[in-house]
């Protein structure tokens, strides 16, 4: 699906490139749309144990934030099959009952985002802003970067999360001037982000569909 997009697979395809049969496929998960499903709820669950164990770590909404546009972008290359399927599908997620514990995991993951921007206004150290939309915003442009963004290119994963954490915190920052520490890759937010993916995918946090 991340190579060819979800019209142009067929189980036949999978089932030739892993060595099983069709059939096998077919038995664990009935339907295309639920084999879908599936891989959308199995990203989602290890994005959101990513996010949550990162909040625990890092003390301020500031750090939190860029923290989460960091991995945004890490996705990319840490696991990029997943990322650009989910991504260049999600719009099935829109309407079909099999999507639905994919719909309302991406709902927490959203609801996650807008607690942090929230919780860093009542800090004092965001400007007021419409959350909603500033929420929007950023998983817009997250949301497309596996159209345009090259894991063996000139510009690493973590150099253009260092590029998305200093756009949206210096529109939301009240000091500035902290940006640069914030959004250095090789800084104490960005050594957290990469411990929690790393940790996370130790501890297996995407169980086998059945």
């Amino acid at each position: 699906m991340a190579e060819r997009g979800y019209d142009a697979t067929n189980f036949s395809d999978i089932a030739g490139e892993l060595g099983v049969s069709k059939g096998t496929i077919v038995h664990h998960f009935g339907t295309k749309d639920r084999l879908l499903a599936a891989l959308h709820e199995r990203y989602m669950r290890q994005r959101l144990a990513e996010a949550k164990l990162m909040c625990e770590r890092l003390r301020t909404p500031t750090e939190r934030l860029a923290a989460l546009l960091s991995a945004f972008v890490l996705y990319q290359v840490v696991d990029r099959d997943a990322t650009v399927a989910f991504q260049r599908e999600f719009v099935r997620l829109a309407d079909r009952e099999v999507m639905a514990e994919g719909r309302k995991m991406r709902t927490e993951y959203l609801e996650l985002v807008r607690g942090v921007l929230s919780d860093g206004i009542e800090a004092g150290e965001f400007r007021d802003c419409d959350v909603n939309v500033q929420s929007l915003l950023i998983f817009g442009s997250a949301q497309w970067t596996w159209t345009w963004f090259e894991p063996d290119g000139l510009v690493t994963a973590e150099q253009v999360g260092a590029q998305l954490v200093a756009l949206v915190l210096g529109g939301l920052l009240v000091r500035r001037t902290r940006v640069t520490g914030l959004s250095d890759p090789a800084g104490r937010v960005a050594r957290t982000v990469r411990a929690c993916l790393a940790e996370t995918a130790d501890k297996g946090t995407l169980p086998e569909a059945s």
